[in-house]
């Protein structure tokens, strides 16, 4: 597997090595809230790769039915610790988000950090699983880091964090399995020192034969 293993990320959260670590949700939740872009409460909404589980602790907090998934289980027993202390209800599970399949399909996903943790060998698998796990008409919060390295200029791919480029994004989720809105997009400021671009892209419909990335539509 290319990239970061579990075993990478186990040590990060052991060692207390989580510079992306905000010690607090994104505070795109809250702008979204504000611009009454959430869907209603009581929504099933996930939260891959959650990590120290702020994001999942300010979902349940908004009152959705939230499930935090993340494979290394020091960041599932960081967001349990988390949910407990604040004395609040989400289902936590350790699991690879690229296998993880929910029971019902979901309202929602939001999708911060998960993406730019993956290697991006990765990435299609992934927004194949985002796009089984949501309903039709269901949401996908995102927010797509920017990190882009002077090394890109060599065609060096260097993370985690990886680039999520805006470009390459429109290529992964692509119309019309996903309706994106109009830019500009929000720039959300990162610990790191990068920027993430907020985006809500709703999935489509399925037609009689859903089309794949990089197909036509009818394909």
């Amino acid at each position: 597997m290319n990239g970061p293993t579990i075993s990478f990320w186990q040590a990060r959260f052991e060692q207390g090595q989580t510079p992306w670590d905000r010690g607090g949700p994104s505070p795109q939740l809250e702008a979204w809230e504000a611009q009454h872009a959430l869907p209603a409460a009581g929504a099933r909404v996930a939260v891959p790769g959650c990590g120290s589980g702020w994001d999942v602790a300010a979902w349940a907090e908004r009152g959705y039915d939230v499930v935090g998934i993340d494979y290394a289980p020091a960041a599932v027993a960081r967001t349990r610790e988390l949910l407990l202390e604040r004395r609040l209800s989400a289902s936590v599970i350790e699991a690879d988000v690229l296998r993880w399949q929910p029971a019902a399909a979901l309202d929602a996903v939001y999708e911060q950090t998960c993406l730019c943790a993956l290697h991006p060998d990765h990435w299609v698998a992934y927004a194949e699983a985002l796009h089984r796990w949501l309903r039709p008409g269901g949401r996908l919060y995102a927010l797509f880091m920017q990190a882009r390295r002077a090394q890109a200029d060599e065609g060096r791919i260097d993370g985690p964090p990886y680039h999520c480029d805006i470009t390459a994004m429109r290529a992964l989720f692509p119309e019309p399995r996903w309706a994106w809105p109009k830019p500009p997009y929000a720039r959300v400021a990162h610990p790191a020192g990068w920027f993430e671009l907020a985006v809500v892209l709703e999935r489509r419909q399925s037609a009689s034969r859903d089309a794949t990335p990089g197909s036509p539509p009818g394909a």
